[in-house]
């Protein structure tokens, strides 16, 4: 039997109001192995399982869950399957970036009434647990998709059956998703940027110049955008013309368009979770030992020592309210393409501006180590 819901009509502004982000799905080539890789690697509890056993006869998916992050890895059971036809093209990659709402039919009508390509209709989805409505827009452009959510609690739909009493692995003090970044071609980022405000609201809150952020070799230019209370925040990335290929670039000739750069998790104590991260096995950027000899002097006290930072190789920033902690992951696929970014903030509301040049730099010399520099 569908589940369904009937709200009182309200205020246009209250029944599109985005509440965060649901979950993420990535859309890779065999999503076992890639549920095993997160919860061995980053700490995820595989909680739910759709498949041939619950009756989906054309794909498979596990839901994964950490704190308030949920990531869904879905592959394909057919060749001819659409997501195999994304995963030939993009590589492992995030494909539905799916945003929690008050009223599933007004944020879609209001979409669809700004712009937005409708790819699902709202649909009730069976539920034992209670109800789940869900409709699904398409992006600008290319293949990432926003479905809008609305569900009571925890509910799931009927095709996915909850994994008996799940052995939770180490915790790694992930607990929600910060920030999520899109890189698009060269010209495309003010058009991405009024898609995002025309259709869902978004507010142009930052925004970078190759000026800002640049080295030697490249640079690109970035927009920040995000939903009226900034629990949803997408940097919009596009590269600039420079003496050598920048990263966004790189990413876009490998992912064969716009997408999904990397997604940043939150800690509380980004040094216990990294160390935890690096005893399994994840790989970082490397930084050099210099960056940290006037870091004291740029950014002021820090809570950290200094010493442990430095063999961690985590970044500092600061801004007028508080300073924050970043790292960022080696790409987590084949394909020079996808990573996550660990950030812990103390106040600060920014995204690491004054490492862009540190970071790029590290990023240009594995840029430099792929002979894609």
């Amino acid at each position: 039997m569908l589940v369904t819901k009937h709200q009182p009509v309200q205020v246009l502004e209250d029944l599109v109001q985005l509440r965060g982000i649901d979950y993420v799905e990535f859309y890779v080539g065999n999503a076992r192995q890639a549920a095993h890789f997160y919860r061995t690697a980053f700490g995820f509890t595989p909680i739910a399982y759709a498949g041939l056993e619950t009756g989906v006869r054309d794909r498979c998916s596990f839901v994964l869950q950490q704190g308030d992050i949920c990531f869904v890895v879905t592959s394909h059971l057919t060749p001819e399957n659409p997501i195999a036809r994304q995963v030939r093209l993009h590589g492992d990659g995030v494909h539905d970036i799916a945003l929690r709402v008050d009223n599933v039919e007004a944020a879609f009508a209001v979409a669809v009434e700004k712009g937005a390509r409708p790819l699902l209709e709202p649909t009730a989805l069976e539920s034992q647990e209670g109800y789940i409505t869900k409709a699904t827009i398409a992006s600008y452009e290319g293949d990432i998709v926003h479905s809008f959510i609305e569900r009571s609690d925890s509910a799931m739909a009927s095709q996915y059956q909850r994994l008996p009493d799940p052995q939770t692995p180490t915790s790694t003090g992930l607990i929600e998703i910060d920030h999520i970044v899109l890189n698009v071609e060269l010209g495309k980022m003010d058009e991405w940027s009024n898609f995002y405000q025309t259709v869902l609201g978004f507010q142009n809150a930052q925004q970078f110049t190759n000026d800002d952020i640049s080295t030697k070799y490249s640079s690109l230019m970035s927009k920040v955008l995000q939903n009226n209370t900034g629990r949803i925040k997408f940097p919009i990335n596009e590269p600039a013309q420079g003496y050598r290929k920048s990263q966004i670039q790189e990413f876009l000739d490998f992912y064969h368009g716009p997408g999904v750069q990397h997604i940043a998790l939150k800690t509380d104590n980004i040094l216990e979770t990294v160390q935890q991260l690096r005893c399994n096995g994840v790989g970082f950027l490397g930084i050099p030992d210099t960056y940290y000899d006037n870091l004291l002097q740029r950014v002021g006290p820090l809570d950290e020592d200094i010493n442990v930072l430095r063999d961690l190789k985590i970044l500092v920033d600061q801004d007028d309210e508080g300073y924050l902690l970043q790292i960022f992951t080696k790409p987590l696929v084949n394909r020079p393409t996808f990573f996550l970014e660990i950030i812990q903030r103390k106040g600060a509301q920014g995204f690491g501006n004054g490492n862009f040049k540190a970071l790029f730099e590290a990023i240009e010399l594995e840029q430099a180590a792929r002979g894609n520099l």
